[in-house]
């Protein structure tokens, strides 16, 4: 075997190995917040959680979000869009962190209930970005993304718009810090954990 041919080997098995814990510290992530983050969920725990831990679906983000092809496999590309950017505005990084590509992904396999309840809270942020400025909310501004959350914020916790928010914001919060931009972000390291998860507002509900 050739120098060149061996370094190349070498590099292939380097990437696998590479491949291999990206996906064993996604699924580690998911088994040890699933405890401490359950009654910070909405209405218990979010459906999010139980696609984390369902490895074959993980490999298969692994492999296909990087991909220059990519297409949405459940949201019409106009809903994807609009979902990276209030991603990007909810948590930031949502965008070099495929957030949006991953939801996509977990939508594609969700239950039809579950999908039409994303498909729904999904719709309420675009109704209030299209109250607001009469454009999609894939369309608006930093200052006018920042000008709808700040609405959805002070609106009452019970209406549609703040739970739809709350949903979404579920969806966005766990995709991204289950990633490995997002665990880096916390301080998460092969031999080294972090202890909390954010967007959980309940620390005394912490088992």
């Amino acid at each position: 075997m050739s120098e060149n041919s061996s370094l190349s080997l070498v590099a292939l098995n380097s990437h696998k190995r590479s491949l291999v814990r990206d996906l064993l510290s996604r699924r580690e992530v998911a088994r040890r917040l699933l405890g401490v983050t359950a009654a910070c969920s909405l209405g218990g725990l979010h459906p999010v959680w139980g696609h984390l831990l369902n490895e074959p679906l993980l490999a298969h983000a692994d492999t296909d979000l990087v991909s220059a092809n990519w297409k949405p496999l459940f949201l019409q590309p106009e809903q994807n869009d609009a979902l990276q950017s209030f991603s990007e505005a909810t948590v930031p990084g949502s965008t070099n962190a495929l957030v949006s590509r991953f939801i996509d992904l977990l939508l594609s396999v969700e239950t039809p209930a579950h999908q039409e309840k994303f498909l729904a809270s999904l719709s309420a942020i675009q109704a209030e970005a299209n109250q607001q400025f009469g454009i999609a909310l894939q369309k608006l501004s930093a200052s006018q993304l920042n000008s709808v959350l700040t609405v959805i914020s002070a609106s009452p916790e019970d209406s549609v718009i703040r739970e739809s928010f709350e949903d979404l914001k579920e969806w966005i919060v766990i995709s991204y810090y289950s990633s490995e931009m997002g665990m880096k972000e916390l301080g998460w390291t092969p031999n080294r954990f972090f202890r909390s998860f954010p967007g959980c507002t309940h620390p005394e509900e912490h088992l």
